[in-house]
């Protein structure tokens, strides 16, 4: 009789084999990876994928989730940052290029494509619901702050648009490489801030003026 796997056990495996579906998804697609193909690279038997997950859908979920997660993690520790609202925003999108350069896979199998059904996967759900809150949080900050004025979502929503089409535009090689990412992220960020920052500085002069 074969012994039953400690939960460390189990949820060891269940790591090994989303980081080789990660990266079979990229080298083949989605489409193109079978549940055979990741038992096949984790050299193990054709059936032991199913003791673990239902199908490949669930696995390609809980690689995308836990990529969220790695992804939040970074944003979240630079908004903990010392420093005032506009330093903690800046370290905020440091590391949202940081994520990107390190983690190229990740990055696109979360953000390049969307799956059926996505709220069938309850962490899935809960690791973007993480991801988008961390695209306002550190806006909530600005705006707070008065140093921005608007809706801090629609605002994060604004600069996290302009910053995945940078990283989209560096990943297809239409930028030439690291330090001209990072020098247009910069010139991007001035000019949104620009416009935003503008309504800011208007209603506190009114205040100082009244």
């Amino acid at each position: 009789m074969r012994p039953s796997l400690t939960e460390a056990e189990i949820a060891d495996f269940r790591r090994r084999l989303c980081a080789a579906a990660e990266r079979l998804f990229v080298e083949r697609g989605v489409e193109g990876v079978t549940m055979r193909h990741i038992a096949e690279r984790l050299e193990c038997s054709a059936m032991t994928p199913y003791r673990y997950f239902r199908n490949k859908d669930e696995i390609l979920a809980s690689v995308r989730a836990a990529a969220l997660d790695r992804f939040s993690d970074r944003l979240e520790a630079a908004r903990r940052t010392f420093g005032t609202p506009a330093r903690r925003g800046r370290a905020v999108g440091d590391a949202y290029l940081r994520f990107a350069l390190d983690e190229p896979d990740a990055y696109r199998l979360i953000f390049d494509l969307s799956q059926p059904d996505e709220g069938d996967y309850p962490d899935l759900a809960r690791a973007g619901a993480r991801a988008g809150r961390t695209m306002s949080d550190y806006m909530e900050d600005l705006v707070a702050a008065g140093v921005m004025e608007g809706d801090p979502q629609m605002l994060g929503l604004v600069y996290w648009a302009a910053t995945h089409g940078l990283v989209n535009l560096f990943m297809a090689g239409k930028i030439g490489g690291e330090a001209e990412l990072r020098a247009l992220h910069k010139t991007m960020t001035r000019t949104l801030s620009r416009g935003a920052r503008g309504g800011a500085e208007r209603t506190q002069r009114k205040a100082r003026a009244s």
